[in-house]
């Protein structure tokens, strides 16, 4: 079920006291056993990691990873009842070090009497490294058993020491099913049916964006009102507020995104790309960061396959400067369809990579006197610029001469693909290069 109860239990409070009659109506539905989750069969079941865990009757520690509304507390004040083990509970948000001892130390008292205590902490990616490393000798020795719970990429929040000594167990977003059932027990419990059309009440479980917590607050607000008769998709988006998309700027969500749609130009779907698009800017992203990345794109992944890419991007962040949002983003948008339906390659950008290797490998090589610039006449005397054939006075403006320094071979760092415009790049070097071998160059 989802996590539908934000308030911290007292450290010794059962994990499911029953909750008075004017609680909110997701503390009223709280779970009563791990069976009755929602939407985490996955974890929850007879083959889920806590469903075996709890049947052993011995829980390790864990970091409950999921979006908000998913069931993280939930299951974790389950937990400890599944296992008969003291439940104890701390916010990250509101707790510092000497909570964190409190808890520690309380844990050790009941150890002595032979009770374990789970101590779930809430937002555990809050606690800094310092803090996070002050749970490391009581979950070691037993004192604890942690369960943490984070919205956030454990890899990036938590400490690698700590999630050696812990598993991670991730939790998915609810799905409508799993959100229908829990306005199907929202109307159970209040012996009435929400005053919705059936297309409203579709539309009110896609609002939710897989946030049960969300979903039934906005089902309270329904049920606390009368209505004349049941509202329509239009009246439900009068009525209520319609959940803003979960992104964060610096974090994973972010991350996630950009990931998406640059994978989603790289395989030439404009239309994901689109929609990935769209999900960043609707969530409040930056347009000019998207730019930024499309810029990089047009280089890594299109190249010389398509060189206008690049010139359309930087047009895009020009047009985008002039007119600002919402009009210029509408050049967003035609770059990124540029990009998508662009031929692809990255041999410029595998080019650069060998290139870079090469110039750290053979550090200062000189290169061929013939072309050095001799501009005073010692340099001339030592043999700068000797030579040099001059390409425009050649035959074919092409004199075929060697560039590369003395003791190291000629390098191919750059093989255009059968693509795009690169393929009349790659018919340019095979003439050259028969040039080059005709010419000794």
């Amino acid at each position: 079920m989802a996590d539908l109860f934000a308030d911290e239990l007292p450290a010794d409070s059962p994990a499911h006291d029953a909750p008075g009659e004017n609680a909110p109506l997701a503390d009223r539905l709280r779970p009563h056993a791990l069976d009755e989750v929602v939407g985490q069969s996955h974890l929850t079941g007879p083959e889920g990691a806590i469903g075996r865990m709890v049947a052993a009757g011995k829980l390790s520690s864990m970091i409950l990873w999921g979006p908000p509304g998913t069931g993280k507390t939930s299951i974790a004040r389950l937990l400890a009842d599944a296992v008969a083990m003291r439940f104890a509970a701390i916010s990250a948000v509101f707790s510092g070090v000497a909570d964190l001892k409190k808890a520690f130390a309380e844990a050790e008292t009941y150890a002595k009497t032979g009770k374990r205590t789970l101590l779930f902490v809430d937002e555990i990616h809050r606690f800094n490294r310092a803090q996070q490393d002050g749970f490391l000798p009581f979950v070691e020795n037993g004192t604890v058993t942690l369960v943490g719970a984070t919205t956030e990429n454990p890899s990036f929040e938590l400490n690698a020491a700590l999630l050696s000594r812990a598993q991670v167990l991730i939790l998915h977003r609810l799905d409508a099913a799993a959100l229908e059932e829990l306005l199907s027990r929202a109307e159970a419990l209040l012996d009435r049916a929400l005053p919705v059309t059936p297309e409203a009440r579709a539309a009110l479980v896609a609002s939710a964006d897989g946030d049960g917590r969300f979903l039934l607050n906005q089902a309270e607000t329904l049920f606390d009102v009368t209505f004349e008769k049941p509202l329509d998709p239009a009246g439900l988006s009068g009525f209520l507020q319609r959940r803003v998309a979960v992104y964060d700027k610096d974090r994973e969500g972010h991350y996630n995104l950009i990931s998406a749609l640059h994978k989603s130009l790289r395989g030439s779907d404009p239309q994901a790309a689109l929609y990935y698009l769209a999900r960043m800017l609707v969530a409040g992203e930056e347009p000019l960061y998207v730019l930024r990345r499309l810029v990089r794109f047009a280089s890594e992944d299109i190249g010389l396959a398509d060189p206008q890419a690049l010139v359309q991007c930087l047009a895009a962040k020009d047009a985008y400067d002039f007119l600002g949002s919402p009009e210029g983003e509408l050049a967003v948008v035609q770059a990124c369809l540029y990009c998508a339906t662009a031929p692809k390659s990255n041999a410029a950008y595998k080019a650069q990579k060998a290139a870079w290797r090469s110039a750290r490998e053979t550090g200062s090589l000189m290169p061929p006197a013939n072309i050095l610039n001799a501009p005073t006449k010692l340099m001339k005397d030592v043999g700068y610029g000797k030579d040099y054939a001059y390409d425009h006075d050649a035959d074919g403006g092409f004199s075929g001469a060697n560039y590369w320094p003395g003791g190291m071979e000629p390098q191919a760092y750059y093989a255009p693909v059968e693509r795009g415009f690169e393929r009349e790049v790659r018919k340019r070097l095979d003439y050259w290069d028969k040039l080059r071998s005709e010419r000794g160059g």
